[in-house]
């Protein structure tokens, strides 16, 4: 037979059935106990109504006229006579019987003391020098009856008490297990970003060491990825003037070259030194989004956030590239409105870079906080699909791009308890891709717990 795997129902079951076989063994050890305790009381009663009845019979037979002759005595009322008995003398002739008593279940006189057949128990004695004799006779059958109303007194008490101690015992072993099971819970709650230590400080001393070392992994794996963020951003940050220094030395030296080829190798450079320094920027929005605090608490409108990047892009894109639909009502989240504004620029931008060119990118923002974002394109493989959200993952089309707008997106949903899907095709057509970005999921579960 397979354990369970719930350390709790093991436990219950286990103790239970220890307990249960202990009882069956004792209650069995105390009716063998009685059962030979009762078979002495009952030879002693039988001895000692022997010893009673002797003297009574001598007197009434030597008193009479006639000897040889049977006297059956009458019952004053019915009742069960489980004491038999017979009055003999020396020759084997019956001179007094009980009313109830069979001549036939007593043996042949073999002297005093107690003997037994397959179905009597008896006891025998004698007076006036062996002369006169009694056998009194006990049927077995009553003293089984007898015994087994005995178990049936003992057995039948443990189908009520073992259902109870079973209950009882499921019922300690839970409350026993409840600080493990408060662990459980608190460490199932977490996401796969909250590497705060566990509280467990109410464990069984049995168990504190393991939540201990689990809390230790925690600390170590959050210092090691802290470190490993703060690297990147440092970097990326620290990148900034360098680069930009880098960049105005490749203006200058093509504003004063006069080689055309001098001028053009200048211009590659510019070029490079600008993607490294988007590559840098999304490094630290990266960064940010995995390390930062996303929610605020403080439920904002994010219209004016989206309307300000879509202004931003239409300056250097040109306004007739954005086709901008937002609801008249606000759309109202706790979401940092920093964290969406990167939100809002990663989509744009990759829109912009892997869409048709030309063409007009469809921003749509929902009162129930739905963010979307369409361009045309070509219809993109599931399989590709899937890999987009990958670190420097690009498209077909990507050739300026660093790789991990989509990544910073996907992060930055997963942190703040956002919806991110990508669909291709657009629905109702054969090409085209749209991100949708459901920004609302946290703020709804906040609003609902206030009273």
């Amino acid at each position: 037979m397979r354990l369970p795997r719930s350390l709790q129902a093991r436990l219950a079951l286990l103790l239970g059935v220890l307990l249960t076989l202990l009882w069956i063994a004792a209650a069995s050890v105390t009716a063998v106990i009685l059962r030979h305790e009762m078979d002495a009381v009952f030879d002693s009663a039988l001895q000692e109504t022997a010893q009673r009845l002797l003297p009574l019979a001598v007197v009434d037979i030597v008193g009479r006229e006639e000897d040889g002759v049977t006297q059956r005595l009458g019952a004053i009322r019915a009742h069960d006579e489980f004491f038999t008995y017979i009055v003999r003398d020396a020759q084997g002739r019956i001179l007094v019987q009980s009313h109830a008593a069979d001549p036939a279940v007593f043996p042949a006189w073999d002297g005093p003391g107690f003997r037994q057949t397959a179905t009597h128990r008896l006891y025998n004695d004698e007076a006036l020098q062996g002369s006169i004799r009694i056998t009194l006779a006990e049927p077995l059958e009553h003293r089984a009856t007898v015994a087994r109303e005995i178990q049936m007194g003992l057995g039948l008490p443990l189908l009520v008490v073992i259902p109870l101690a079973f209950l009882a015992i499921v019922l300690a072993v839970r409350a026993s297990l409840a600080p493990l099971r408060r662990f459980r819970n608190r460490l199932a709650a977490r996401n796969a970003r909250d590497l705060s230590p566990v509280p467990a400080e109410d464990l069984p001393s049995e168990i504190a060491p393991m939540a201990s070392t689990l809390n230790s992994l925690l600390d170590r794996l959050k210092a090691a990825f802290d470190a490993e963020r703060s690297f990147a951003a440092n970097a990326a940050h620290e990148l900034r003037t360098p680069l930009a220094g880098a960049i105005a030395q490749a203006q200058r030296l093509q504003s004063e070259t006069l080689d055309p080829e001098a001028a053009r190798r200048g211009a590659e450079i510019e070029e490079a030194l600008k993607r490294l320094t988007r590559l840098s920027e999304k490094m630290l929005q990266l960064a940010r989004a995995e390390g930062g605090r996303l929610r605020t608490g403080d439920p904002k409108d994010l219209r004016p956030v989206l309307g300000l990047v879509v202004s931003d892009f239409a300056r250097s894109a040109g306004a007739d590239r954005f086709d901008l639909v937002m609801s008249d009502a606000a759309v109202l989240s706790d979401l940092d409105p920093d964290t969406f504004g990167i939100l809002c620029r990663n989509l744009i931008e990759n829109a912009l870079k892997h869409g048709a060119p030309d063409i007009v990118v469809k921003i749509g923002l929902t009162a129930e906080g739905v963010l979307t974002v369409a361009n045309e394109c070509l219809a993109i493989a599931p399989v590709t699909l899937g890999r987009l959200t990958s670190r420097f993952e690009r498209g077909s089309g990507a050739g300026a791009g660093s790789g991990l707008g989509l990544t910073i997106v996907q992060t930055i949903a997963e942190r703040a308890d956002c919806t991110f899907t990508l669909s291709s095709p657009i629905g109702g057509q054969e090409t085209g891709i749209e991100a949708r970005l459901d920004v609302s999921g946290g703020t709804a579960r906040r609003l609902q717990r206030i009273p």
